[in-house]
């Protein structure tokens, strides 16, 4: 059998209906869409969310939280993912860039708990959780928080004025 001898089973397909051919077609006139109202004319069709004069919904619930603009999204590594580099070694982001860790030299690295670390080595990230520092520091190795400078600041006029 080939794809050019395949058919739909009856049934599946079924034909166009065509609208609007007048009286005896049973759907000429209106098209099957009643005589006046919103869903009659054509363009954007009942707005999601709409419910026809009653308050709706996602306004009669309180807002909840805070969800800022601009959040900071970190890269996340795991402690046994640092066991591919040599005892040892400082590993900062461009170590784990080079691995294929990290995707961006430019977002902040925090470093998580998943796995063991089996050799010493000195990491260098923006955030540790407790239990992976704590694992690192097992290890025989340093856990170090990225230095004052290394740090990027942003543009705006808080930092401007700060830094004079």
């Amino acid at each position: 059998m080939y794809l050019h001898e395949l058919k739909s089973p009856k049934g599946a397909r079924r034909p166009k209906i065509l609208r609007g051919r007048g009286p005896a077609s049973g759907l000429g006139k209106t098209s099957g869409r009643g005589e006046n109202g919103q869903r009659s004319r054509t363009g954007r069709g009942i707005i999601l969310g709409s419910e026809g004069g009653q308050m709706p919904l996602i306004r009669r619930l309180p807002k909840v939280g805070f969800n800022p603009n601009d959040p900071v999204v970190y890269q996340l590594v795991h402690v046994g993912d640092l066991n591919r580099f040599d005892a040892n070694t400082r590993v900062d982001i461009k170590a784990l860039k080079a691995l294929k860790l990290v995707s961006s030299l430019r977002k902040p690295v925090k470093i998580l708990s998943d796995g063991e670390l089996t050799k010493p080595v000195q990491v260098v990230a923006d955030k540790y959780s407790s239990a992976a520092s704590a694992k690192i520091e097992k290890a025989g190795g340093k856990a170090e928080l990225v230095a004052a400078s290394d740090v990027k600041v942003k543009n705006n006029k808080k930092a401007k004025s700060q830094s004079k």
